[in-house]
């Protein structure tokens, strides 16, 4: 299958596309960090994967061909890096949230931090919006602090009585997703969070939520180890996705929305069609994953477990892989 300039054609077949990763099922380790990977995450043109870490620092790596190649190290944070986001159309611009009370905003292209800003706690989530303009990060408190991309200020802050698990941005930026321990998730208005709903998506704690690519769909993942994929539009859940059979803690949507990766503490990740529910292909792991990231153009996925070295196996391996390479 030849790949288009911009990336890798669809596969509309369920079988072809089962047939296509029987093909490119290989895995390359890389090593990355001194302790374990929180969070992975590509560049809007796919050249770069970022790790951040529990070591408190953030890599940088290239996607050369078919393997990652280290391009640099960006220290500064004195807490764990706990989530990354890049922004959406700015191949250049990566944003940092860590339990040292700041964000950062680092230039991938100069190697240089471009911006620390400081924020009321610990924090775990970071959200950029599609539009570039706003960063939302939340911390431990669950208080959401919204930083104005510009300047790099914090504009607004919202303090929420109940506990915030993972944050997203609908495509448009006009909307602001949450959620919560009561399986709920909050749907507000942006800029002038207001709260327009909640959907009561999962019985146990909703712990993850990612925003599909083209804009139909977004998909929530639960301490009930059940998947969720809604209609954005109709916020009608569609489907729901039952392999796994522990708490789910990362979700990923293919760039064609055609497919959807989610892991927990399951030795799988998941790869489900998103029109039928279907299982498409797993990635055999061999502890929890904290984090899967599919390429923006390319049936590639990066993802980091909870693994332990082998010599020892009490530390923490600071290791991230690559999935979907062909066998030949």
């Amino acid at each position: 299958m030849k790949e288009s300039k911009q990336g890798q054609t669809p596969i509309e077949d369920l079988q072809d596309l089962r047939n296509y990763f029987a093909s490119h099922n290989v895995v390359r380790e890389y090593i990355a960090h001194t302790s374990k990977v929180h969070s992975v995450g590509w560049s809007c043109d796919g050249r770069r994967l970022a790790s951040g870490s529990f070591d408190k620092t953030v890599v940088i790596f290239n996607l050369e061909r078919n393997r990652l190649v280290q391009d640099f190290v960006f220290r500064g944070h004195t807490g764990s890096v706990d989530q990354l986001c890049w922004h959406a159309s700015h191949p250049d611009l990566l944003s940092t949230a860590s339990g040292d009370k700041s964000v950062r905003i680092w230039d991938a292209r100069s190697h240089k931090c471009a911006a620390a800003i400081s924020t009321k706690g610990e924090n775990i989530n970071i959200a950029w919006s599609p539009n570039g303009s706003t960063i939302a990060v939340g911390n431990k408190e669950d208080l959401v602090s919204f930083i104005d991309a510009r300047n790099y200020k914090v504009v607004t802050e919202e303090q929420f009585n109940f506990e915030v698990n993972e944050i997203s941005w609908n495509n448009s930026s006009d909307l602001f997703f949450l959620t919560n321990g009561l399986g709920c998730v909050h749907i507000l208005t942006y800029p002038s969070l207001e709260l327009q709903t909640v959907l009561k998506a999962h019985p146990g704690t909703c712990i993850c939520i990612e925003h599909e690519p083209t804009g139909r769909y977004f998909a929530t993942g639960s301490a009930d180890a059940l998947v969720s994929l809604w209609d954005v539009n109709e916020l009608a859940c569609l489907r729901v996705f039952s392999r796994l059979e522990w708490p789910v803690r990362t979700l990923s949507f293919s760039f064609d929305g055609r497919l959807l990766a989610s892991a927990s503490e399951d030795h799988i990740i998941d790869i489900g069609d998103t029109e039928t529910g279907e299982k498409v292909a797993e990635i055999p792991v061999q502890a929890a994953t904290f984090t899967v990231a599919w390429h923006p153009s390319r049936y590639l996925i990066a993802y980091a477990c909870e693994d332990k070295e082998p010599s020892e196996r009490k530390r923490d391996a600071g290791n991230l892989k690559l999935w979907g390479l062909s066998n030949s």
